[in-house]
């Protein structure tokens, strides 16, 4: 008996007034340069042709009606299950285009909850425009994570690029209200989630953990603030009891150097621009937003709407590119482990 093809790639179409579905179709034509999986996309098929139309590409849109037929069409044209008229208007947000968003993130979460989809990979939203019409989450992580039926301090939000993977502890909050956030709890339930994720996701055998200080210099010895030695050590110390292989607390300031970096696996940084200030100034053009902890494989492309640059043929695709090469890794690696 044959082996039954993988699964195909959901994309979500993002907001179709930023650079989402323009980054979609650059995607689907480099498909062979980057080897890509077969994907299709939740969106509408005048929409994505006008969004190619603006990168210059002529491409055609296969409707489908279930994600396998994708496998066997995705050479000839870019696969799409239909969800209803939406305007393209790039750079001009509204409410209409953040509905349209909004359901193609549903659309495309449910599939691959329901096994239909062997990964999703969201394309850029704009929150405040997803929150005027009903959406009641943070982000799409947070989003992810209630559709798995999981609390969101399981979904584990890291970057990945070539250079470079980083874990904020703590994401979108004041900078003010990081110590307080911070628990030994919370460092070592992060940190057991991105070793187990680096193992079965990544392929990584004996993952190593780095993991930041929150003040300048580790704290001086407590010169400049006293949680490296109240709660990151002793979360460190925990998890090394558990067989994790984890260093640290490290000065922020020379944890991201090409030597350091050659230590480690992936950063565990105390706040969110501790993580995406290194990751974004390397690697930019090719970050990916992994969410890890999830019974499901997402991905999302590091960067949001740019609703200054949709439409002008100016994104770099780099990012959507390496998100669906990622996606598809993943889910390739969990089939066999």
């Amino acid at each position: 008996m044959s082996a039954q093809p993988a699964l195909p790639i959901v994309v979500s179409s993002g907001d179709p007034a930023g650079i989402g579905p323009e980054l979609i179709c650059v995607a689907w034509a480099a498909r062979a340069a980057h080897a890509l999986k077969p994907f299709l996309v939740v969106a509408n098929a005048e929409l994505l042709e006008a969004a190619a139309r603006a990168r210059g590409l002529e491409l055609e849109v296969i409707a489908i009606a279930d994600p396998r037929e994708a496998n066997g069409c995705f050479a000839e044209g870019l696969p799409v299950i239909d969800i209803g008229a939406c305007a393209y208007a790039p750079g001009a947000p509204s409410g209409e285009g953040a509905a349209f968003a909004l359901a193609s993130l549903d659309r495309a979460t449910r599939l691959v909850c329901e096994g239909r989809a062997g990964a999703v990979v969201t394309a850029p939203v704009a929150k405040a425009a997803l929150a005027k019409v009903g959406f009641a989450f943070p982000g799409q992580t947070e989003f992810l994570a209630a559709a798995c039926g999981l609390d969101a301090s399981d979904a584990v939000m890291m970057l990945a690029g070539p250079h470079l993977r980083t874990v904020p502890l703590t994401v979108h909050c004041a900078l003010a209200e990081v110590p307080s956030r911070l628990t030994v709890e919370l460092i070592c339930h992060k940190a057991r989630i991105v070793d187990a994720s680096l193992r079965h996701d990544f392929g990584i055998a004996q993952p190593r953990l780095a993991v930041a200080a929150l003040n300048p210099h580790a704290g001086e010895g407590g010169a400049f603030g006293d949680e490296e030695a109240r709660i990151i050590t002793p979360a460190i110390a925990a998890l090394r009891a558990e067989g994790i292989a984890v260093s640290g607390p490290h000065p922020a300031d020379a944890l991201f150097t090409p030597r350091a970096r050659s230590t480690y696996d992936a950063a565990l940084c105390m706040y969110h621009d501790q993580a995406l200030i290194p990751l974004k100034a390397l690697d930019f053009d090719e970050g990916v937003n992994v969410t890890l902890g999830l019974p499901i494989v997402r991905t999302s492309p590091d960067h949001g709407t740019a609703f200054d640059i949709a439409g002008k043929a100016v994104a770099d695709p780099g990012a959507m590119i390496a998100a669906i090469r990622m996606a598809g890794e993943m889910a390739a690696m969990r089939a066999v482990s």
